[in-house]
């Protein structure tokens, strides 16, 4: 390797999606309104849940922690995203990308971990629905959310932890939108076989476990709604389950398909164009699909948008007054 390749590389600049600047412009205004929409979706979701007391209930339990997750998620690339976007690239330290690289990974497992307990919370109130009380106990709801957590900050550790005892050489730009581990490992000038190996087995135990544990879910849900004599209620029940699977469907699928394999030496464009569903895609449609088109939510947020306009009336009558 010649001195200019060996040179250590203590900042890399994200390059994001190569392109005109007017092309860029564009990618910057749709990615931007996407993640404000997502953001301020799922900060709604948080508001209402907290606010009305018939969802004090598990499963918006779950989904108030869902989206909770959705907005970190989020942050943690977009907003580089954004930068490269509009500058043509966006500097970052190694350190910073470690911590990037980590939190990204920590959150997406907490990701598949939450989507596995609430395909398993939906199985026990379509399919047990007589023994869900009893089963979904305010106890046990608190240690599988917190299990989701803490399992899902702890499964990248150790590769993160071997990453970052890597050094890097030049060149120093990563063709990736984040520091993901591929674009991050073919920047080392060390050898990367353990920390490739760990990533890739790890990343295979968590995303296949968790989708088969969520496939399994879905399909005795399924099962036990073609029994529902009611052909009303069978629709009924698809669109809202055959929606959730398709968020479950599009998200596994492009993990599986970035993850589910050895790291390549070579960057893809098709791994970046695949990346960006499930970092910015899936996350706007989560929130619209697990809870805003779900009935008690609506119902929710409609009287929390009707007691707002109450209070704003209120006060600018008081305004006129004074």
């Amino acid at each position: 390797m010649d001195s200019v390749n060996r040179t250590v590389v203590k900042v890399f600049t994200i390059l994001g999606f190569p392109g005109s600047p007017q092309l860029r412009m564009l990618c910057f205004t749709l990615v931007l309104f996407t993640y404000i929409l997502t953001i301020t979706a799922n900060v709604v979701i948080i508001s209402v849940i907290k606010a009305n007391r018939k969802l004090q209930r598990p499963m918006y339990y779950f989904l108030g922690n869902f989206s909770f997750m959705e907005i970190w998620y989020t942050t943690s690339t977009v907003p580089k995203m954004l930068e490269s976007f509009l500058v043509g690239g966006s500097s970052i330290t190694v350190t910073g990308c470690i911590a990037q690289l980590y939190l990204f990974f920590a959150l997406g497992s907490t990701e598949c971990f939450l989507l596995a307990t609430m395909a398993y919370d939906r199985y026990l109130a379509i399919c047990r629905p007589l023994h869900y009380p009893a089963l979904m106990t305010l106890q046990l709801t608190t240690w599988l959310v917190i299990a989701a957590w803490v399992g899902g900050f702890l499964a990248p550790l150790v590769p993160i932890v071997l990453i970052s005892q890597l050094s890097f050489c030049g060149p120093r730009e990563i063709h990736h939108f984040f520091c993901d581990a591929g674009p991050l490992l073919r920047r080392s000038c060390g050898n990367t076989i353990l920390s490739s190996t760990l990533v890739s087995v790890l990343a295979s135990l968590v995303i296949l476990s968790t989708c088969l544990l969520t496939m399994v879910s879905y399909t005795f849900i399924i099962s036990t709604i073609l029994q529902i004599p009611s052909v009303t209620g069978r629709q009924k029940a698809f669109s809202t389950c055959g929606s959730h699977l398709a968020v479950v469907v599009i998200y596994y699928s492009t993990v599986i398909f970035i993850y589910v394999r050895p790291i390549s030496p070579f960057a893809s464009d098709l791994d970046t164009v695949a990346s960006v569903f499930y970092a910015v895609v899936t996350p706007l449609l989560n929130p619209m699909i697990y809870s805003l088109r779900n009935k008690d939510v609506k119902e929710a947020l409609k009287k929390m948008m009707i007691n707002s306009w109450i209070f704003v009336k209120s006060i600018g009558a008081l305004i006129m007054v004074c």
